[in-house]
């Protein structure tokens, strides 16, 4: 796994570890799954392989691999889904919500009417499609 360095016990260093979530695109330096607790159809992550939990941690090679993979995660969610728009963000640090210490940037496919009001995109709380828990 190369450009990868892991921390054991991480559910996202995990998938990398085990092989055990289906990824729906990769580079050398980031991949992408589905949401287990997504927000809309088609809610994806992109994941550093190299274990960092803010976006100040990665290397100009690694800001640059996330963004290729984001590029190419919202054209197959597009083909995929056929949305409206997208919301794309990150939760850095505990007061902001991250709830998983290894930094992930949520691709959240938007549609015409999921929500009464879109005004102000992520400002706004959307109930979620599955309820958010931690195991």
């Amino acid at each position: 796994m190369a450009g990868a360095s892991t921390t054991i016990g991480c559910v996202f260093c995990n998938i990398l570890l085990n092989d055990d979530r289906p990824m729906i695109a990769d580079n050398a330096l980031c991949f992408a799954v589905i949401d287990h607790f997504p927000v809309n159809p088609g809610h994806a992550l992109i994941i550093p392989k190299r274990h960092v939990t803010r976006l100040l941690d990665l290397s100009r090679e690694e800001v640059c691999a996330l963004h290729d993979l984001l590029n190419t995660v919202q054209r197959k969610l597009a083909m995929e889904h056929k949305p409206d728009g997208f919301n794309i963000g990150v939760n850095e640090g505990e007061a902001a919500g991250q709830t998983i210490f290894h930094l992930h940037v949520h691709v959240i496919p938007r549609y015409a009417g999921d929500v009464d009001e879109p005004q102000g995109g992520i400002r706004n709380i959307k109930k979620a499609l599955v309820a958010y828990r931690i195991a």
